[in-house]
């Protein structure tokens, strides 16, 4: 008897069989963004059936070729995949929300930093790292690097200055280091903005 994950695994061989043409490395790519999209569509519908989800994603022909015209100096016309119209899944929260929670967090300690300013900005790092890192709208890869640049580093960089003699008191240095994560994060979020899946 065939498992749950038979069909899967089917589609995403036909997917490279038909990828062929494709460099390795895109190939690859291509059948991880597939993979990790059919396990978050299989997390968020548990009851839908995988057959009514690989349809959803298309034909295994149609995102090969569309993978390979994307590859070339011309975009296809067509969606990346859900070929034959099939209509592209959604994320359930706009890209964007992600994106400015990371980027202005920053903004809570700098503007409240004696009125609980740090813990709500904290708060909102958080989220926006979470909603960042179950997206839809980019690649795993994508995601650890968004991750390490607007949560992981600069949560190392307040933990340190925290703790440090020079810490809150620092005035000045505080506001210029409170700056230098904002433009880090927002630079990251911008990038992340311009890398997303449409």
């Amino acid at each position: 008897m065939k498992t749950s994950q038979d069909p899967v695994r089917d589609y995403l061989s036909a997917v490279e069989r038909e990828a062929s043409a494709l460099p390795a490395d895109r190939r690859q790519e291509l059948l991880a963004d597939l993979s990790e999209h059919i396990e978050v569509t299989r997390a968020e519908r548990p009851d839908a059936v995988i057959g009514e989800i690989l349809a959803e994603l298309g034909d295994p022909r149609t995102i090969a070729a569309t993978a390979r015209a994307e590859s070339g100096s011309t975009a296809a016309p067509g969606p990346a995949w859900g070929g034959s119209g099939a209509p592209v899944r959604r994320g359930k929260v706009h890209p964007l929300v992600p994106l400015l929670m990371l980027a202005l967090a920053q903004l809570f300690g700098i503007a409240f930093p004696d009125d609980g300013g740090p813990l709500v900005g904290g708060l909102v790092r958080i989220t926006g790292a979470v909603l960042l890192c179950t997206s839809v709208h980019w690649t795993a890869s994508r995601k650890v690097i968004g991750f390490l640049l607007t949560f992981g580093l600069p949560s190392v960089a307040m933990t340190i200055w925290n703790l440090s003699e020079g810490g809150p008191e620092g005035g000045g240095p505080a506001l210029a280091a409170n700056l230098a994560v904002l433009v880090l994060a927002s630079a990251t979020a911008a990038w992340l903005w311009r890398v997303r899946r449409v």
